[in-house]
């Protein structure tokens, strides 16, 4: 349909358009802050060209950063009350900031959950020095607080000090290893020659039809690589459990839940934002750009479809309540491997 062009304004409602305005509007005051602060001039002033942004004052980028400050703030401490939150993944982006006069690597510890209506929410954003296991207790601290429960499987990949972080903070919860990140830390002590072969043994494991199925194949893989590849073996069967944490829930949810793959489309979005600025002036800024991304794709996700169904939420729900029991029993959770 053709839209008449109006010389000012436009014929769609505010309401409509100041979403999709919250992270332009996000990168423009970093932008204009980092051009205040005199880092990377002369890659700002093609950046702000290219924005189309001629002069920003220091009092215009002050407000502008209150108000998508205020904004940011309230969305990452909200409380978390559409659980439960039965599935949750979570991820850490590496950013660099400029601190005390030098350049520094931070990290952005980033997590989404399936609420009880079965649609994705963003649910924190924390920035830490670290990607060690006092940011993610604090950081899962912190979501307990605001609300978050229910939670029965946390995927992700192997990040120092998560495991015990989420056995601290998320009682019942079992951990996910996501394949993709794995399959890469298996093929590490794998010998390049071998990578092909070991690396369609792993895939084959994803390929059954049924609980059953997938751990009889693991155990084929092991007697396969036993004597061949005695380092491999090992390797898998410590990490049994992670790997096939997902065989516990319903087979129409494995693909959602069995890898960070999902996070790391949402990596790429926040990535494509980043990349423009390069070098943070601060961590506020930062967390400004970053959350006001984070909050329009929370926005999209809740008034989008439904990323698992009703139906196989409540199954998986039940499965894990039927089997509780039988899992402290069978493979109980030590505090050794909390720390593993």
């Amino acid at each position: 349909m053709a839209i008449p062009k109006l010389r000012t304004g436009s014929y769609f409602p505010d309401w409509l358009l100041e979403r999709r305005r919250r992270a332009e509007r996000a990168l423009t005051t970093v932008v204009a802050t980092c051009y205040l602060l005199g880092v990377s001039t002369r890659r700002m002033e093609k950046l702000v060209e290219t924005l189309g942004i001629t002069r920003l004052s220091k009092s215009q980028v002050s407000v502008m950063a209150r108000e998508l400050d205020e904004h940011v703030e309230s969305f990452r401490t909200r409380p978390l009350d559409a659980g439960p939150y039965t599935f949750v993944a979570a991820d850490a982006l590496v950013l660099k900031v400029r601190e005390g006069g030098r350049v520094v690597n931070v990290h952005a510890l980033l997590a989404t959950g399936v609420n009880a209506d079965g649609h994705r929410e963003i649910l924190g954003l924390q920035v830490t020095s670290a990607k060690d296991g006092a940011g993610w207790l604090a950081f899962f601290r912190d979501l307990s607080a605001r609300g978050l429960s229910g939670v029965r499987l946390v995927t992700s990949e192997a990040h120092t000090g998560f495991v015990a972080a989420i056995g601290a903070t998320l009682p019942g919860a079992r951990w996910q290893r996501c394949r993709t990140h794995y399959a890469a830390n298996l093929m590490s002590i794998t010998p390049k020659s071998s990578w092909p072969w070991v690396r369609a043994l792993l895939h084959s494991v994803y390929d059954q039809p049924d609980t059953k199925s997938v751990h009889a194949q693991y155990d084929r893989i092991l007697d396969a690589l036993v004597e061949k590849l005695p380092k491999v073996a090992a390797h898998l069967q410590d990490n049994r459990a992670d790997v096939l944490a997902f065989t516990g829930f319903p087979k129409e949810l494995w693909r959602q839940i069995w890898s960070n793959n999902p996070q790391e489309r949402l990596n790429r979005e926040n990535r494509r934002r980043t990349d423009v600025v390069g070098i943070f002036p601060d961590r506020d800024s930062l967390i400004r750009l970053v959350g006001a991304v984070l909050a329009e794709q929370h926005d999209d996700w809740i008034e989008g479809r439904r990323y698992l169904g009703l139906d196989a939420l409540t199954r998986a729900r039940i499965t894990m309540i039927d089997g509780d029991e039988q899992t402290e029993a069978t493979n109980p959770v030590t505090p050794e491997a909390l720390t593993a």
